[in-house]
């Protein structure tokens, strides 16, 4: 029997899970490389008190790749509301931190709750190291935070993290250099996803590794990380953080978004990517253009099943 392929997928926030809920039913040895930088709202309360990674990213990933009761992935993913000392957690952080202690390390709590709840693939924190974000703005200032630097609406011209030493979990590492394929999932460009790329010898390995990195790219801009940014801006940025070269193909979306939806995110400062193809063709990436949003949805999502289902063309195309 041929061993199954590896799909390797890079992220965090909301474009992951949508991502690898679609390939979690295809016959691959899939892997999740998750965000620990988030410091907002629950997460960033059980961070202080218990001096955990970040466990928010972690935990959507957990609920995307699983495989059991509807009304369980409810309860994991259920936010405690109104006024006592739960207020604003979500459940599924709980239990990730307390099974952090149960067992007394991050990666055995994850890897245990992923085997509760029937998870198919593999999750690995980027690191499992307690570490924070900082921005370089345009302007030579600093700001330090994930929750804090989309609002401090100044343009980034790098982002860096604390403290100096991270180590990368070597899970991670070993599942980038024996990938078939690496995915950079959408997602907040500097807040989710620059986190996962600049740690120390992540860079490198996606650099080095045999397999095609493909970056799925943001449909919409997000107002404070990626205001008027094109296609081409969102690669310029990974490539001046981890290198020139290192993204093969990219994935845009070539179909116009609806009226009523370019209004409703117009609210919120955000507009359509421009698909500046000929900069990207020039910077030498393979473009990948087709209709890739789920049109069922009242948020602009990619479809799951049509976004894995060209992942996987593209990883049997090698």
């Amino acid at each position: 029997m041929d061993e199954k392929k590896r799909i390797v997928v890079i992220g965090g926030g909301t474009g992951m899970p949508v991502l690898l809920r679609g390939l979690k039913n295809l016959p691959i040895d899939l892997t999740a490389l998750v965000t620990v930088a988030d410091d907002g709202g629950s997460t960033g309360r059980l961070r202080s008190e218990m001096d955990i990674p970040a466990p928010g990213d972690i935990r959507n990933v957990i609920a995307a790749l699983s495989d059991v009761e509807p009304m369980l992935i409810e309860l994991f993913q259920h936010r405690f509301a109104n006024g006592n000392g739960l207020s604003g957690h979500s459940m599924g952080n709980l239990l990730l931190a307390a099974m952090t202690s149960i067992t007394g390390d991050f990666y055995t709590g994850i890897k245990e709750i992923s085997r509760v709840l029937n998870v198919k693939g593999t999750i690995y924190p980027i690191s499992d190291e307690n570490l924070y974000l900082h921005a370089e703005m345009t302007d030579g200032s600093i700001v330090s935070g994930e929750s804090n630097i989309p609002l401090a609406q100044k343009k980034i011209k790098r982002v860096f993290l604390s403290p100096q030493l991270i180590h990368p979990f070597p899970g991670a590492l070993q599942a980038i250099e024996q990938a078939d394929l690496v995915v950079i999932s959408p997602g907040s460009l500097y807040t989710s996803i620059m986190p996962n790329l600049i740690i120390p010898s992540v860079d490198k390995a996606i650099q080095k590794t045999n397999a095609q990195v493909v970056y799925v790219c943001n449909v919409m801009t997000q107002d404070g990380e990626t205001t008027g940014y094109t296609a081409s801006d969102h690669v310029k940025a990974i490539s001046a953080h981890i290198g020139n070269g290192t993204i093969d193909k990219i994935i845009v979306q070539d179909e116009p978004i609806s009226k009523a939806m370019q209004e409703r995110y117009a609210k919120e400062n955000a507009e359509p990517v421009i698909n500046d193809v000929d900069v990207l063709k020039k910077m030498g990436l393979d473009v990948i253009e087709g209709d890739m949003i789920d049109h069922q949805r009242s948020a602009l999502r990619h479809d799951t099943k049509k976004i894995a289902k060209l992942l996987y063309s593209i990883m049997s195309q090698k």
